[in-house]
């Protein structure tokens, strides 16, 4: 049976136990290797992190406590930090190593070419979720943006977001009198419209 052949970088090290072709892990130094977007397929995060990793590629998966109620108990669970997505580190040119795995619909790309993300990004959410500090997933909407809530007593209601942060305040305007009124919100509760 004959092994599939990837592209090696010269500056790639193949452990060797592994499979050729198949497993690669990548010097700290190496020049286009970088951090990139892994979209899955719903409630399949872990699962690709966890196959990239058996192939030895860096991958992150960011996750949340959170408590999950089921009929008899309540059980704390790892949630995803950011819901679809996990993170992996390879030089674009083995971007089919991950594109293989099950559950992966795609490499996040610009342009039809995976789109890196800086280092000290991924190295800040790292930073964060091993603290011991409290935090929560928000969507990233710039200030202005009409939004629309999507839980809690206002679902239903759009308006425009004033101001961010772990509340946001969201006006809802009478613009035929010039008239509104701002209310403060959870950020987690809306989206943009």
């Amino acid at each position: 049976m004959r092994q599939p052949s990837i592209h090696v970088n010269p500056a790639q090290t193949i452990p060797p136990a592994a499979r050729p072709g198949l497993t690669c892990t990548y010097p700290a130094d190496a020049p286009d290797v970088g951090w990139f977007a892994v979209w899955t397929r719903s409630r399949h995060e872990a699962q690709v992190s966890r196959q990239l990793e058996e192939k030895a590629l860096d991958a992150f998966l960011p996750s949340v406590p959170r408590w999950s109620r089921w009929k008899d108990r309540r059980k704390r669970i790892d949630w995803p930090l950011f819901p679809g997505y996990c993170f992996v580190r390879i030089d674009p040119a083995d971007s089919l190593l991950v594109l293989k795995c099950r559950g992966v619909v795609k490499l996040v790309s610009i342009e039809g070419r995976p789109a890196p993300i800086p280092d000290q990004e991924i190295e800040n959410i790292r930073t964060l979720v091993t603290s011991d500090l409290s935090y929560d997933p928000c969507p990233l909407i710039k200030v202005g943006a009409i939004v629309e809530v999507i839980a809690g007593p206002l679902k239903g209601v759009t308006g425009r977001l004033i101001r961010k942060g772990t509340h946001a305040r969201l006006l809802l305007s009478v613009d035929l009198i010039g008239q509104g009124v701002s209310v403060q919100i959870d950020a987690a509760d809306i989206r943009e419209y």
